[in-house]
């Protein structure tokens, strides 16, 4: 009994712990940082006000319910408060919908290069991640139902998807929808669902007010730049949230967090700024390095804040990393999510996009 130790249970050894995009250098040498989509233009100055004022209240702890946040994104989107779950980050949100509606021997799909964070939630309780195709790095509506058995829980679905850029239209949701059965839970994950035109809403957040197993998810880490405070928030039934409610920590977004959302949801100017600066830079950026394509680069279209770049040439992705960063650029290689030959490079400042380019050119000219 001596030699004894706690064990683990059997399919948490199994998870390969998420890696976050590197912030530096090996060295400690300081990167211009384009590895985490984060908002270039940082975050609206009303909520950094709104963070310094609830500075004064550290000493209590925060509304266990979000209730005034909840309230102000009802207001916002048309959606019933009492059916809004906030999180620490998204993040928090697809946890604890897998948690409260997965176990052993339960089945969760989503799309091969979908979110790191989806294999994690399906492990993290015992569940069975089933991968779908894609069709050229975007999510396929018929390879997902080919994979949908009795045993089949819930469906992941990021749209646009992170790491590869791509949408599917409110056609397409409305028909994946349609041909589940009730008993599966259809999670639309939204991260970058701001960064998108008004033509382009997949229908998600109109689907979940009437729809009874669908959750949607939203953050506030992305478009309103609050990435370090750690805000999501999610909207279902009245029945799916109360089963997650049930689970969730009770103090699970600060004071500063819920004070900083609030002002962020309230800037429309910063937001439409910010949607402009995205609109602007990644096309820019894409004609720049589709004008490389004699180099064997390939940009994936983007709905997102960032771009999937995939090197199908003489200079392998992982080269274009190491160089990359020696020259001070960090960005996003992903070969823990079959992306060996990807690198996902978040739209910057105008100057750190030029110096970008002025880069990626230096690098593709001295390798040939």
């Amino acid at each position: 009994m001596g030699n004894q130790t706690p064990q683990p249970k059997d399919w948490i050894l199994d998870i390969a712990a998420y890696v976050p995009g590197k912030a530096g250098s090996d060295d400690g040498k300081k990167l211009i940082k384009l590895s985490a989509n984060e908002n270039p233009l940082g975050c609206s100055p009303d909520a950094t006000d709104a963070m310094k004022a609830a500075a004064a209240s550290v000493d209590r702890y925060p509304d266990g319910g979000s209730n005034a946040l909840r309230a102000a994104i009802g207001a916002k989107y048309g959606l019933d408060p009492a059916r809004i779950i906030c999180g620490t980050g998204s993040d928090d949100v697809l946890q604890l919908v897998a948690n409260a509606f997965t176990g052993p021997g339960d089945e969760v799909i989503y799309v091969r290069y979908g979110f790191a964070v989806y294999e994690i939630a399906a492990k993290r309780y015992g569940g069975t991640p089933v991968v779908a195709d894609d069709s050229d790095y975007g999510t396929d509506v018929d390879a997902i139902l080919a994979k949908v058995t009795d045993r089949t829980k819930l469906i992941y679905l990021a749209n646009p998807n992170n790491p590869t850029g791509t949408l599917i239209g409110a056609a397409e949701v409305q028909r994946l929808h349609d041909a589940l059965p009730g008993s599966v839970l259809l999670v639309l994950d939204g991260a970058y669902a701001e960064y998108l035109e008004s033509d382009e809403d997949d229908g998600a957040l109109e689907l979940a007010k009437t729809a009874s197993n669908v959750l949607i998810t939203r953050t506030f880490s992305k478009i309103h730049g609050l990435a370090a405070e750690r805000i999501g928030w999610g909207y279902a039934s009245a029945a799916i949230i109360d089963a997650m409610n049930r689970i969730r920590q009770p103090f699970n977004v600060t004071t500063a967090g819920q004070e900083a959302a609030l002002a962020a949801l309230a800037d429309d100017d910063f937001i439409k700024n910010s949607r402009d600066h995205n609109r602007l830079w990644r096309d820019w950026m894409t004609s720049e390095i589709e004008a490389l394509g004699n180099h064997g680069l390939r940009v994936i279209p983007s709905h997102t804040n960032f771009l999937l770049v995939l090197f199908e040439g003489a200079l392998s992705a992982e080269a274009a990393n190491n160089a990359l960063m020696d020259k001070g650029y960090v960005v996003r290689w992903l070969p823990g999510q079959g992306l060996v030959n990807g690198l996902r490079i978040t739209i910057g400042t105008k100057e750190e996009n030029r110096g970008f380019m002025d880069a990626l050119r230096g690098i593709l000219e001295a390798a040939n």
